[in-house]
Parts: structure tokens; C-alpha cells; sequence
């Protein structure tokens, strides 16, 4: 057994028996509201499921565990993973341990490979990533081991089983699809020795001189591990999981949601509205440039992408991180200065704007300028490698779940004419 596996022997059993325990004191008590308002606006801000994985309070960000996210900005993936799983961060022996098991687990069966050849050349790289995991799915240990009888205090054991390969194995994937999709030559085997980030930067093939974007892949898959439970990823992969279904079914499903533009491809749009301003002033503008295109924008009934957030109503810490981080690998890039130049600019004009409740830069804001200054400019590849991230967390919270026995999500549904007679009485 893993040291991750003994570790999580000894902890879920204490966390089911606080949530056993709490929902025999507390199963009654009231802790929200269903607003008619929140109804018909997405369910927003409503309590209604747990995670212990991450919170977002509005006015701090991403905070894992405890940690605020600028606090692991220089913490490796794994490390991350870890501290999703178990509530602390690894110590050297145990990073070493679940670095081991990852690349003992990472081996891809060949018959993925050919169903990636089999596919058109032109399908979407997140259709490719998802319909790779869900040919993987007859490789999940949770699926064979339930069909054996397994009992529900093995539930979580059987879906770590399922997450470790899983994540283990998405590097290899993701960086397989890059290649492919876009006729940059054969796969590039995992290197020995490469911690999971980097391998994942050495296998897309990008020219790396000086190690900057191995970094950069670091901190990718750091940052944007996890975000609590209620975005459209997330919460899509829990309700499916809800039904027992495994985490490559589960994990599928959610990177679906994370395929929406107003998910996971912001940062495209970011992109490309980024490109748009540097095409129409030959290079980077002044501020009053900025400033009259901006208003251009907004005026013709579209929104500046990258600005504001359904949660946050402070400058998204993952957005300093990566501020941060270009300021010292790249600060002459083009394409980044002008989204440093947008963060002094765009702000002060959404401010004006009654409405928007949240003026400041999120993730999506930024992420793309440092992805499209090492070269990687195919910028309908960028949610693959959010996806790649993103599951780490989805799979964290599934194991977390099946260990306090979260039961089938089955919320009620009315009818307009019920809920108008509702808000009438």
C-alpha cells in the first residue's frame, strides 16, 4: 500500500464519523434559503452541497485546506494533490511515495492510442480528452470491484485506486493529443525523473530553454486544481458520481461542463479579444487607446472577457499569481504586458457601470498570454491542459465523498406555475 492509502486508512474514519454524527445533531437545522431570484438565476450562491477540499470566500479567493492559493503558488502538483486528499501537505518521503506511485501508474493501454488515431482530425481536443477517459473506463477499479459486491466502507478506497491512475495517466494523454491534433510529430514518451508538471511540458514537445515554461506548467496545474464544489465542473462530476457511477464516467462528465464558454474556455476569448487590440494598434496601445476600445467593446453589448466572477469580488489571487509570474519570466512579452496594461485600465471603467458587481480580473484574464508566449498559440488546447488540472480536484472531492457517504443528488424540481403560486402566497 502507498503511504497516500495509509495515510487515508487513518483519517476517514474519524471524518465519517464526525459527519455520521453531525447529521444525527444537526440533520433539522435551517442553514439557507431559496430565494425566487436565486432559483431562476442558476441556484447561485445557494448552500447546498459540501466540500472540504477548497472554499472561495468572495472577498479572499481559492483556499485550499486552509491554505490560500498564493501560499502554493511554488508547491508542485502532487504536492497539491496531496493536500486536497488529506488536509496537509506531503513531507519529502511522502512526496517521493506518491511521485512513485504516479509514474508506476502512468503507463497509457495501447488501445487508447488507437482510438485517437481513429478519430477526425478536426474533432475538438476537449471531445478527444473526454472520449479518451471513457475508453480508459474499463480499466476502473471501482467499477470491477462494486460489480464484485464490494462494501461501502471500500467505496473511497476503490475510487483512489481509480483517481491515482487517472491523474497518473492524463499527462501523457492530453500531451499526446497536442501532438496529434496539430501535426507536431509522434508522442513523446514520459521522461524518467520529470516530477508530474514538467513531464507534462516535456511530452507537448514545447522548445524550453531555460525551463520558464516547465514552470509555468507547475503553476498551471497548481492553480487550477480546485475551486470549491459548485462550479459547472465540479458539481457536475459529484451529481454523477452521486450515482455510484466511476471517476472516468464522472470525470468525463465534468470536463464536459468545463467545455462551456462560460466555464472553461473564457481564457480563448481573453485570448483572442487580447490579439484583437494588438492587431488594431500594430503592437500595444497607450492607456487612452486601451481605454476608448474597451468602451467600444462594451458599447457594442459585449462584456470584456476575463472580468468579474460569478463568486469573487476581489482580484482573483490565481490572476496575481500568474502577474506575478509573467513579470518575471516574460515581462516583455507583448501579449502579457497588454493584459498587465488591461488590469491598470479596464477596472476603472467597470466601476462605472452599475450593475457589474465585480470589476476585477479573474484567472481566464491572464493564463493565455503566458500560454501563448512559450508558443503554445492554439488557444482551443487551452482547456485540455485546465481539464488535465482540474481533475486532480474533481477526483479529490469524489474520494472525499464516497468516504463520508454522500448519497444520490436528487434535488426538486417545480413547475412555473408552482413556484409562481409559491411567490404569490
Amino acid at each position: 500500500m502507498s503511504l497516500l492509502h495509509d495515510k487515508l486508512s487513518k483519517t476517514i474514519p474519524v471524518y465519517q464519523n464526525e459527519i455520521k454524527n453531525f447529521a444525527k445533531t444537526y440533520g433539522e437545522k435551517v442553514i439557507d434559503q431559496v430565494t425566487v431570484g436565486a432559483l431562476l438565476g442558476g441556484q447561485r450562491g445557494i448552500k447546498s452541497l459540501l466540500c472540504d477540499t477548497s472554499e472561495v470566500p468572495a472577498d479572499h479567493g481559492l483556499i485550499i485546506r486552509g491554505v490560500p492559493i498564493l501560499k502554493l503558488v511554488d508547491k508542485l502538483p502532487e504536492e497539491v494533490f496531496w493536500l486536497l486528499l488529506t488536509g496537509e501537505l506531503p513531507s519529502a518521503d511522502e512526496l517521493k511515495d506518491l511521485q512513485g506511485e504516479l509514474e508506476k501508474r502512468r503507463t497509457v493501454p495501447a488501445y487508447v492510442w488507437n482510438v485517437l488515431e481513429a478519430l477526425p482530425k478536426d474533432s475538438h481536443p476537449m471531445a478527444v480528452l473526454n472520449l479518451l477517459i471513457l475508453a480508459l473506463q474499463r480499466e476502473s477499479v471501482f467499477a470491477k470491484r462494486y460489480n464484485e459486491g464490494m462494501g461501502k466502507d471500500d467505496y473511497w478506497k476503490a475510487s483512489l485506486e481509480d483517481a491515482l491512475n487517472l491523474v497518473a495517466r492524463l499527462p501523457e494523454i492530453a500531451a499526446a493529443i497536442y501532438r496529434w491534433k496539430y501535426d507536431l510529430g509522434p508522442r513523446i514518451a514520459p521522461k524518467p525523473g520529470l516530477d508530474w508538471g514538467a513531464s507534462y511540458a516535456y511530452m507537448m514537445g514545447i522548445e524550453d530553454k531555460n525551463g520558464g515554461f516547465a514552470r509555468l506548467m507547475r503553476l498551471y496545474m497548481t492553480v487550477h486544481t480546485d475551486h470549491e464544489s459548485g462550479n459547472v465542473s465540479a458539481h457536475t462530476s459529484h451529481c454523477v458520481a452521486s450515482a455510484l457511477s466511476d471517476p472516468y464516467f464522472a470525470t468525463s462528465a465534468g470536463l464536459d461542463g468545463l467545455a462551456g464558454p462560460l466555464h472553461g474556455l473564457a481564457n480563448q476569448e481573453v485570448l483572442q479579444w487580447l490579439l484583437d487590440v494588438l492587431k488594431k494598434f500594430n503592437g500595444n496601445p497607450s492607456n487612452e487607446q486601451l481605454d476608448a476600445f474597451a468602451r467600444d467593446t462594451l458599447g457594442s453589448g459585449r462584456v470584456i472577457p476575463g472580468y468579474g466572477h460569478a463568486v469573487l469580488r476581489v482580484v482573483d489571487p490565481r490572476f496575481t499569481a500568474f502577474m506575478d509570474f509573467g513579470l518575471k519570466e516574460c515581462p516583455e512579452s507583448p501579449v502579457f504586458k497588454l493584459a498587465t496594461q488591461v488590469f491598470h485600465v479596464v477596472p476603472e471603467i467597470l466601476k462605472t457601470i452599475q450593475k457589474i458587481k465585480d470589476p476585477w480580473p479573474n484567472v481566464d484574464s491572464i493564463s493565455g498570454t503566458l500560454l501563448y508566449h512559450y508558443g503554445v498559440t492554439q488557444a482551443n488546447y487551452y482547456t485540455v491542459l485546465f481539464g488535465v488540472s482540474r481533475a486532480m480536484g474533481m477526483c479529490s472531492q469524489m474520494v472525499m465523498s464516497r468516504a463520508w457517504g454522500e448519497p444520490i443528488q436528487r434535488p426538486k424540481s417545480i413547475t412555473f406555475k408552482a413556484l409562481d403560486k409559491l411567490a404569490q402566497a
